[in-house]
């Protein structure tokens, strides 16, 4: 389980994230919600360890992850939005390398890479270049190099961009199977995604929590019972500056 308590972040003297409180565990697909500027890639980049926080504590299966760093960065993942693999590798280069970081044993590493390979789809491409392929298999291999040691907790920032209909089809199925047994955080814009493939969905504005809910609760909240609605009835203007 990882639980967030009190989290405050601030970026030069600006805070971006104030006092977020919320818990994820095991089973869950948790898509994470909010207008540009809210302060989603914040919030991943802080239980991705890339960040650390002001106040507050992250813990991880009962150990904060400051003094547990090593341990809990083995045990997630995280894809950003732009970026996350080397365009001159190839497929294979690449997913080689990233077992290599991950420090997966030969034996599983030939296992998982079949496994992530197959699910993703990606036989037709493998011996590739990644700069040569479009932007939906570049996000697919990104997410196959971050599942390939089979993390406790996968963080994806916009992981359907750049797919069409029916690779996004594909990954929702993926990644449904896979949060069966394990934690998945999602950042969208996309409500049709949140539909789709969420358990639960945290809102946030402004830096703060504003919404802790499944997608059918959502709905319920607003006379055309549609999540779309429901976003703009908590959330508002959501050009609005933050």
């Amino acid at each position: 389980m990882l639980v967030v308590k009190n989290v405050v972040k601030s970026i030069g003297n600006k805070e971006i994230l104030h006092n977020i409180n919320f818990c994820l565990k095991k089973g869950q697909i948790v898509a994470l919600v909010g207008p540009n500027g809210a302060g989603k890639t914040t919030l991943m980049r802080l239980l991705s360890g890339f960040y650390k926080q002001e106040k507050g504590e992250i813990s991880f299966d009962n150990h904060t992850i400051e003094n547990n760093r090593l341990e809990y960065l083995k045990s997630i993942a995280y894809v950003p939005e732009h970026g996350g693999i080397y365009q001159d590798m190839s497929v294979f280069e690449f997913l080689k390398f990233m077992g290599d970081m991950k420090h997966i044993e030969k034996d599983m590493f030939k296992i998982n890479i079949k496994k992530v390979i197959k699910n993703l789809e990606l036989e037709s491409v493998v011996n590739q270049k990644c700069e040569t392929l479009s932007k939906g298999y570049k996000r697919r291999v990104a997410i196959a190099g971050a599942m390939l040691n089979e993390p406790k907790m996968l963080i994806l920032d916009e992981p359907t961009e750049g797919l069409d209909p029916q690779q996004k089809l594909k990954l929702r199925e993926v990644l449904q199977d896979y949060g069966k047994k394990n934690t998945i955080l999602i950042s969208t814009h996309i409500m049709e995604e949140v539909e789709a493939i969420a358990t639960r969905v945290l809102m946030i504005k402004n830096g703060k929590l504003v919404c802790d809910s499944t997608p059918d609760d959502l709905k319920k909240i607003t006379a055309q019972n549609r999540i779309e609605e429901s976003f703009y009835t908590i959330l508002g203007d959501i050009n609005e500056n933050k």
